[in-house]
């Protein structure tokens, strides 16, 4: 019996290193027991040998980068028997290359459903997490955030609230680690304890003001609610002591709008979903989450009916998108038009959006040439596609280029790498990643754009097949 001792439980390098030694050893899954530090994480383990430190790293082999994938998920599951299910893959790979795509195989089944909460988890500490303002010894202000996750997530997602909030100093307090950040640098501490972190500060009656301005009853359904917010989380966040007073005081305008509801058309999933996405456009057409509202003409919203089952988003309105109020219609447009008639795509059938609603450019005389969003603009808006994703329901997301991808998925990410297969987003439905159609229309050379056109249309026949 061989035994591993892996140092932290959400160390991928280190079991994969592991992984690669045993396999180089001809070790099969029954004769090891993995374990962190000195807890054992295989539960069917007996009498196993004294443990030791995890292999050295052999000479690695070719898996398929969505097996990959899956275990980077996986590792930061609270799952004990992780490590074990996923040698036993790996091991399973050698013999059949084809696995990890085999949807019906229990096991595969078993470990997508353990990464899907995963990602569910990721998602509500980015979703649920509420800073709050101390003083630190030498007077500056610092901002503590308290947060038990399910899962071992806490590394994984530190990258994102660096990203977001670099301005910042901050620390982030959860019962197994601690992160804090000074503007520089990141470093890491032992877990803490609720008692930790502070009870309040005077931002909260800011963000209370805020919650209740947009508090709509048309777009909050409770039962949803209570399902992508549960209570656990509310003792953290400041916004939900207002929800009793606040669903209570939204029961006239509620019955209004039921009323109205019940007027509309019917459009196949009833008056209600209309009315919210109507609310939410409404609302966007106001919006000045960053800088880009001072100069463009206005919002440009998504477009298409609220049942769709595919999705589109785009990088962000062009100039002709920005006069007219209307997404896709300038000439990367046209070629978006051509290429999903091409894939036999019903148009008419789908909604279409970009990550960015505002109009981005450069003026050059009585021009406007289009600038690439930045980082801060894309995040910034990411609040909308949010929204409209969760009104939609979309089965499948096409991201046409890099923003919409960075967009979508929180990251930056190489459209030659991971366009062509399906990524999972953290509600669960699947995002494909093809170029964006104004690529096409820079390319030079007639021959080489009609073959880039080519694979854009393949690319979207392969989202298209997704939904089954």
């Amino acid at each position: 019996m061989r035994v591993v001792t892996l140092a932290e439980p959400d160390d991928f390098d280190a079991w994969r290193d592991a992984a690669r030694g045993l396999i180089a050893d001809g070790v099969p899954p029954d004769q090891v027991v993995w374990q962190v530090g000195d807890k054992a994480a295989d539960l069917f383990a007996t009498n196993p040998a004294p443990a030791q430190p995890a292999a050295a790293a052999a000479p690695g082999f070719s898996v398929p980068r969505a097996f990959l994938d899956l275990a980077r998920d996986v590792i930061l599951s609270a799952e004990p028997e992780r490590f074990a299910l996923l040698y036993t893959v790996l091991a399973r790979l050698r013999r059949e290359p084809k696995l990890v795509e085999d949807h019906a195989d229990p096991l595969i089944r078993r470990l997508e459903v353990i990464a899907k909460r995963v990602r569910q988890d990721i998602h509500k500490m980015r979703a649920f997490l509420r800073f709050r303002e101390v003083a630190d010894d030498d007077g500056t202000s610092r901002y503590v955030a308290w947060f038990e996750p399910e899962h071992h997530i806490v590394r994984a997602n530190a990258a994102f609230f660096v990203n977001r909030f670099a301005s910042m100093r901050w620390s982030i307090l959860t019962p197994e680690v601690s992160l804090h950040w000074d503007g520089q640098a990141l470093a890491q501490g032992p877990g803490a304890t609720k008692a930790d972190a502070p009870e309040g500060d005077p931002t909260e009656e800011v963000w209370k003001t805020y919650y209740a301005s947009i508090f709509n009853p048309a777009r909050v359904k409770i039962g949803a609610m209570l399902k992508e917010m549960p209570r656990k989380y509310w003792k953290n966040m400041p916004e939900t002591a207002l929800v009793g007073q606040l669903i209570a005081g939204a029961q006239a305008r509620e019955s209004g709008m039921i009323t109205k509801a019940r007027a509309a058309p019917n459009d196949g999933v009833g008056g209600n979903s209309q009315i919210a996405w109507e609310a939410l456009r409404d609302e966007a057409m106001s919006c000045t989450r960053c800088h880009l509202y001072k100069h463009a003409t206005q919002t440009v919203f998504g477009e298409g009916p609220v049942d769709a089952a595919m999705m589109f988003v785009g990088e962000q309105p062009g100039d002709n998108e920005d006069l007219a109020g209307k997404p896709f219609i300038g000439p990367a447009g046209q070629v978006f038009d051509r290429a999903v008639a091409a894939a036999e795509i019903d148009r008419s059938r789908v909604y279409v959006t970009n990550a960015v609603k505002h109009f981005k450019f450069e003026a050059r005389g009585k021009r406007r040439i289009h600038a690439k969003p930045g980082a801060g603009e894309i995040e910034a808006c990411r609040w909308w596609i949010e929204q409209e994703q969760a009104l939609i329901k979309p089965q499948v997301t096409v991201a046409l280029g890099a923003t919409a991808a960075r967009s979508l998925l929180g990251r930056v990410v190489t459209i030659s790498r991971e366009r062509g297969r399906p990524m999972a987003l953290a509600d669960g439905s699947n995002a494909w990643i093809t170029v964006h159609p104004s690529y096409l229309l820079r390319l030079p050379d007639p021959a080489q754009r009609e073959d880039e056109f080519a694979k854009f249309v393949e690319d979207l026949k392969l989202a298209k097949a997704a939904l089954g």
